[in-house]
């Protein structure tokens, strides 16, 4: 049973307000979706609190004010093609689906994959289409996108994805060495090459080349 009701989506909203989301359409995009599908288990009843939490695989699903900073700061518009980095509980990209068009998503694990997917069936979410696939290569067949986002930490932005940035395109990226260092840099390709902007101090897992192990 989700306890997603009238009370704790304002509460939820609230705290959302209070960490620098005040993006109408962002936090419209946030109510619709019930975090409380995408925690499992131990930590369901934590799914409203501002805080990441373990899932599947070893990774984590982000904290909500985390989770709408990259949203607000990467623009979704209606029109948009979306690539997500990281699909992870599927929580982000059913977010960014309320937004953009059309949102491909792709995982390192096959499970996370299946189990978002179940998600977005039960939401029917029909503009997600989620792959098991190295991420840090992109998706270059569905190339350009309109808006890229990245919800593990990079060294550097990396580059099949900025070259899979349509010119005008927005990227959101964690960038840093080690997981006590990261950075949230938002990133535009201009004609003339990309414009970086440092957003926030972040940590997220690392992102790693390959498919993972089930």
């Amino acid at each position: 049973m989700s306890g997603y009701d009238a009370e704790t989506k304002m509460a939820y909203l609230y705290a959302l307000r209070s960490k620098g989301v005040t993006d109408s359409r962002t936090l419209t995009a946030m109510e619709r979706v019930d975090r409380g599908l995408f925690v499992r288990g131990l930590f369901a009843e934590r799914a409203y609190e501002d805080m990441p939490l373990p899932i599947s695989c070893g990774q984590t699903i982000s904290q909500p004010s985390v989770v709408g900073l990259m949203t607000q700061a990467l623009d979704v518009q209606p029109r948009d093609k979306v690539l997500e980095v990281g699909t992870g509980s599927g929580y982000q990209a059913a977010v960014l689906a309320q937004l953009a068009r059309r949102v491909y998503t792709v995982d390192r694990y096959k499970r996370l994959v299946r189990e978002a997917q179940a998600v977005f069936d039960q939401l029917d979410l029909g503009n997600i289409t989620a792959f098991a696939a190295d991420g840090s290569f992109g998706l270059p067949d569905q190339a350009p996108f309109d808006r890229i986002l990245v919800t593990a930490a990079a060294e550097d932005p990396p580059g099949p994805l900025l070259a899979q940035l349509r010119v005008g395109g927005i990227m959101v990226v964690p960038v840093g060495q080690s997981d006590a260092v990261q950075s949230l840099i938002k990133v535009t390709r201009l004609e003339s090459g990309f414009d970086y902007h440092e957003l926030r101090p972040v940590r997220f897992v690392p992102l790693l080349e390959g498919l993972g192990q089930e």
